[in-house]
């Protein structure tokens, strides 16, 4: 598989962090985030674990009734990325 260069992750990036602001609250499974952007899981998996290593993005490993999933991951923005987001939009909007 050819290499993305540092700018297009960048830009990869920034489409999940949006993908997540738009579904905020609702934490959303690596499969969906992947179908939504239009990438491979294993890339885009990678992808959040770097943005997960950065801060920006909360791992959610248990179901809604608090089991564990053994072999999936939901993901959602950290609440100090949601509220930078909200004040960048708000400031746009204007």
């Amino acid at each position: 598989m050819p290499t993305i260069s540092k700018k297009k992750q960048d830009k990869i990036s920034e489409q999940l962090l949006h993908y997540l602001y738009s579904v905020s609250p609702e934490p959303k499974f690596t499969s969906d985030i992947a179908e939504e952007i239009a990438r491979d899981e294993e890339f885009t998996k990678t992808i959040l674990k770097d943005l997960k290593a950065k801060g920006l993005l909360i791992e959610v490993n248990k179901n809604p009734q608090g089991k564990d999933y053994l072999r999936r991951q939901r993901w959602r923005l950290s609440n100090e990325t949601y509220n930078i987001y909200f004040k960048h939009q708000s400031k746009t909007s204007i």
